[in-house]
């Protein structure tokens, strides 16, 4: 029997391909060529293959990043919350399901609204399914807030700083809040936000609502239909939004949009360009305070080319150029005669495209 170079065998194995076992994690490059890209800032960058929706990304206190995301595996059941870390943006290994829509204390509430609805998913079947979670590190404890597909979602909380169960819900209590996300302000005023656009302010001991929803939106235009969340620099509050770019639901290109002001309750001012194909992406800032946005495969049609890019009528289906999977897109955040640009570094994600409705009049 011929002996095995185990040395060899190992460097191979990382050339082609990275696969945790237990829940979907497929590399298909070396991961030391995607560090090396992730280290550069310049490029999206392509990280794992795997079926995700809604991918989020945040860094805890243990010097980790932590990624969550609406993922249908026979694992997950599609109600199961999958959690990811890394240490680098690179390599990625897969941390269970800490929760689950059978642990919410309105689950009846949620099995109801299920026979009810019946609707047909991305995996073409009915049922419960769990979507876009998002993980938050405030006041040293995990907060996560989630939508599901059949119309009311939740809040749940740690008791410390490890994301594990058991955890505190909010159940009935949280209501019907499409694609919600969390925003703490310095002064550590917690405000819920959703149904693009819409805050409410959180009470300091996670207890229920303080006040009542305020409406928040561009000063031109409606900023989209989704996948709304707050970020603040250099003293201005950046609201992001997602929306198609004719304005028709899956007719386009699936972008990210956004507004700013001086106070998070507004006024904002008019709706500026994110990034092409960035709809649903949540903007975060690394280790080395650099800017990133997540990036997933949201449309009807093949994932587009580089040639087919340049060539392809945008006006009649739903087009992206991101593959299956995790993908992150480098941002560029500055200040410019008082306040803020943001841009997509690269090149394929930075300028709207010729079916876009709205004509922008920022350069970037």
């Amino acid at each position: 029997m011929k002996r095995i170079n185990i040395k060899k065998l190992t460097l191979l194995l990382t050339i082609i391909s990275f696969v945790n076992v237990g829940n979907a994690q497929t590399y298909t490059r070396n991961i030391n060529e995607i560090a090396k890209e992730i280290n550069q800032h310049k490029d999206a960058v392509h990280i794992f293959d795997d079926w995700m929706r809604d991918p989020y990304v945040s860094l805890g206190p243990d010097g980790y990043y932590y990624l969550t995301c609406t993922q249908y595996t026979p694992e997950s059941e599609g109600i199961r919350q999958p959690v990811y870390r890394s240490k680098d943006l690179a390599k990625w290994e897969f941390n269970g399901f800490p929760y689950s829509l059978n642990d919410a204390s309105n689950y009846n509430q949620y099995i109801e609204n299920n026979k009810a609805k019946r609707r047909i998913d991305f995996d073409g079947k009915t049922g419960l399914k769990l979507w876009a979670p998002e993980m938050h590190f405030i006041d040293n404890r995990w907060i996560t807030v989630h939508t599901s597909n059949v119309g009311i979602g939740n809040l749940f909380y740690s008791e410390g700083k490890e994301y594990k169960a058991p955890f505190k819900d909010w159940g009935e209590l949280f209501g019907k809040h499409h694609d919600p996300s969390l925003f703490c302000d310095d002064n550590k005023d917690i405000w819920l936000v959703s149904k693009c656009a819409e805050i409410q302010k959180i009470k300091s001991d996670l207890s229920g609502f303080d006040g009542e929803p305020i409406k928040i939106e561009p000063s031109n235009r409606k900023l989209g239909h989704e996948g709304c969340s707050i970020v603040k620099f250099e003293g201005k509050y950046i609201l992001f939004g997602t929306g198609w770019s004719t304005d028709n639901m899956r007719k386009g290109t699936y972008n990210l949009y956004y507004c700013t002001a001086d106070k998070v309750e507004g006024p904002y001012d008019e709706r500026k360009f994110a990034g092409r194909f960035l709809g649903h992406g949540t903007p975060f800032k690394d280790k080395n305070g650099k800017w990133w946005c997540t990036a997933f495969y949201n449309a009807n049609k093949p994932v587009l080319s580089e040639d087919e890019l340049k060539a392809t009528d945008f006006s009649n289906e739903a087009y992206s150029i991101n593959k299956q999977g995790l993908t992150l897109v480098p941002l560029d955040f500055k200040k410019v005669n008082g306040d803020i640009v943001v841009t997509a570094i690269d090149p394929a994600y930075r300028l709207p495209g010729k079916e876009e409705v709205q004509k922008f009049n920022n350069k970037k």
